[in-house]
């Protein structure tokens, strides 16, 4: 399994993963193989990078934190909801409610497992692949905080809705009685306010997500303690997340080892210190399955994570004493690399 560029993808490649719509129907199953239409499709979606098979790592499994139907679920979840909130009718929580004790559980199962960003991103789902990812690096967080059940549940259903305030065309809520913005914090907090099922914290979340802590943030310029620790969590985690998405209104799509730096430069003025270094814990600072070069001038493939050590992964090494042809298997030798062990090796940069 390799992560690739779509530029990248030749016809006969097969998918790795499935790809999804919007209301979290298949639009391309895993173990399909391309065609040259469907590479077409993909671009016109707007995708950038697939997961595709690869011989070289067939052994390779992506350990992911969710299963595909929790995944599925939660993007339909998600769809149903901001679809209520485009049409002015009021919003089921219920299945909202259902997807984020799903993915809770998923998560504590799964504890041990760095999150990797997995799902692909096309021109329709990309706003509910966002959510689910903000949620996921949320609740992840929480976990290692130790919040209890009531907890996590707040702070995953506030993640899941924080960019709920996007998608509302109604114009009373679109404005704030005092400062007379429209922001989309502002929009979303009014929003989930209303709902007697919702928790007001989660509420705070959608309305404080793009506070600073040193005051310069949106929409009231909290300040460090005035912003909710739930709020904090999601900022980063929605800022990480928009960084390394190309349909994120950031000026650059970077990669997640670049998007790391950029958070830690930040700590202490636009996000919490602490929260940073348990961001940073939980995190695959290399995707399984993207390709890397390292400081020996050689160039592998991520196969695998290093819990607690995020920026020291497997990687995987093709050696070669001829040309490669088709013959590959004569022609190659694998060598697995773990950095965590292998000290005076270092990642240079990552290949797309």
């Amino acid at each position: 399994m390799r992560y690739v560029s779509i530029e990248q993808v030749e016809p006969g490649d097969v998918l790795y993963r499935s790809i999804y719509t919007s209301d979290g129907l298949t639009l391309l199953q895993a173990d399909m193989q391309l065609t040259v239409g469907m590479i077409n499709k993909l671009r016109r979606f707007g995708v950038t990078m697939l997961y595709i098979k690869d011989p070289l790592t067939d052994d390779v499994k992506m350990e992911d934190v969710l299963t595909e139907s929790t995944r599925k679920e939660a993007i339909s979840n998600l769809s149903t909801a901001m679809q209520c909130v485009q049409t002015g009718k009021s919003i089921d929580l219920r299945g909202i409610q259902k997807t984020s004790t799903n993915i809770i559980d998923e998560l504590l199962k799964n504890r041990k497992v760095l999150v990797n960003l997995a799902d692909i991103r096309t021109n329709d789902n990309h706003l509910f692949i966002h959510s689910l990812n903000v949620c996921m690096m949320a609740t992840v967080m929480g976990i290692s905080l130790g919040y209890n059940m009531n907890q996590l549940k707040e702070l995953a259903i506030g993640a899941l809705l924080h960019d709920i305030g996007k998608v509302s065309k109604d114009d009373e809520d679109a404005a704030n009685g005092e400062l007379g913005e429209q922001h989309h914090a502002w929009v979303g907090f009014n929003l989930l306010r209303r709902k007697y099922e919702m928790s007001i914290v989660s509420a705070h979340v959608a309305l404080q997500h793009h506070e600073w802590v040193n005051g310069k943030g949106e929409p009231r310029g909290l300040v460090g303690a005035e912003i909710h620790d739930f709020a904090k969590i999601v900022a980063i985690a929605n800022y990480y997340d928009n960084l390394i998405s190309p349909f994120s209104a950031e000026e650059e799509t970077l990669h997640p080892y670049e998007a790391c730096e950029k958070i830690m430069a930040l700590a202490n003025f636009r996000f919490d210190h602490e929260m940073v270094i348990r961001f940073l814990r939980s995190v695959a600072t290399y995707s399984t399955g993207s390709s890397i070069k390292l400081s020996t001038g050689e160039v592998g493939v991520v196969i695998d994570q290093n819990r607690g050590l995020p920026t020291r992964p497997v990687v995987r090494v093709i050696k070669r004493d001829k040309p490669a042809s088709k013959r590959m298997d004569e022609e190659h030798e694998v060598v697995d690399i773990d950095l965590s062990t292998e000290t005076t090796i270092f990642i240079t940069g990552v290949l797309t």
